[in-house]
């Protein structure tokens, strides 16, 4: 089943520490777990961060219910119902939605800096009413997927603008960003158009040339699909060089065929680098893209306030 929304996991919540006892988070998050019917493939779901995806809308549930005054936590990782928690629980836990929190003047504070705060996604929901299966942090991340989306349809634009020669220069730029060897041991990294000999580039990964990878780069349609005789081709053109490692990057897609026929290779390693791919590479390693803002997102250091206790 699908993980239950930020605020479908409050009432659970409440009904966790209705016995009036201290819990801890895991108490919570195992109780809740279980109220949820959540199977172990749901446990593992995650948020674009890595972090569990049950366990990070529970955090945010028990953030809306502090707000409100309905749970407080005495120390560090323990909790219990308030005087007006206690009360909700008489009234039933299921009581407790964000229309209920709203009687509070606490979170009504807390909800209005929020709502201000939070931009809205792409279909213009704010994760802060009912209905919204998001936290405010998961939109953030959205929006953040939502920007990275556009920027790389983007540089797919601007690199069907290079020349094919152009093209392979910034494949090797690319390989050379992410650590596979230095700009001056690879300065011919790019091959001699006529005797290339279906190799477009080779990456000296160390100084000495002991550890090379071979470059098929194909700037192709975007719409069009790499099949799996042009990986046999590059294939043979590697064990032509005596090579082991290939990488073939193109604008375009592959084919299951394709994708299949490089996974099987037991003696060549054969990476295969679809358009969509090479658009988040480039983005994740600052080639032909800048940092226009910076945000931090914090939390409490739960470290700091215990040497004080």
């Amino acid at each position: 089943m699908a993980v239950p929304t930020f605020y479908e996991f409050m009432p659970y919540i409440i009904d966790c520490l209705g016995d009036k006892n201290s819990h801890s988070s895991n108490d919570i998050h195992e109780y809740c777990a279980n109220r949820a019917g959540l199977s172990d493939a749901d446990k593992t779901e995650t948020t674009s961060r890595g972090i569990p995806k049950y366990r990070h809308r529970i955090a945010w549930a028990r953030t809306y219910l502090k707000k409100a005054g309905l749970i407080e936590n005495p120390q560090k990782g323990q909790y219990i119902l308030t005087e007006a928690g206690a009360a909700a629980y008489e009234q039933g836990a299921e009581c407790v939605t964000l229309k209920y929190l709203k009687k509070f003047d606490s979170f009504n504070e807390f909800y209005g800096k929020a709502k201000k705060q939070e931009p809205s996604d792409r279909s213009g929901n704010v994760p802060l009413e009912e209905g919204e299966s998001i936290s405010p942090q998961e939109q953030i991340e959205n929006a953040l997927n939502e920007l990275n989306s556009d920027l790389a349809d983007e540089l797919i634009t601007e690199i069907m603008k290079m020349s094919p020669y152009e093209f392979e220069r910034l494949v090797v730029r690319l390989l050379i960003a992410m650590g596979y060897g230095k700009m001056e041991e690879n300065t011919e990294a790019v091959t001699v158009k006529s005797g290339d000999e279906g190799i477009d580039g080779i990456v000296s990964a160390d100084k000495f040339g002991f550890d090379s990878i071979y470059i098929q780069a194909k700037q192709w349609k975007t719409d069009s699909v790499v099949g799996s005789p042009e990986i046999m081709k590059f294939l043979g053109a590697l064990s032509g060089q005596g090579a082991s490692k290939g990488i073939f990057i193109t604008t375009a897609r592959f084919s299951k065929e394709a994708v299949k026929f490089a996974a099987k290779q037991l003696h060549s390693k054969i990476v295969l680098v679809n358009g969509k791919m090479l658009a988040k590479l480039m983005i994740e390693y600052d080639l032909g893209v800048s940092t226009v803002a910076t945000y931090s997102i914090k939390r409490i250091d739960s470290d700091f306030f215990d040497e004080y206790m």
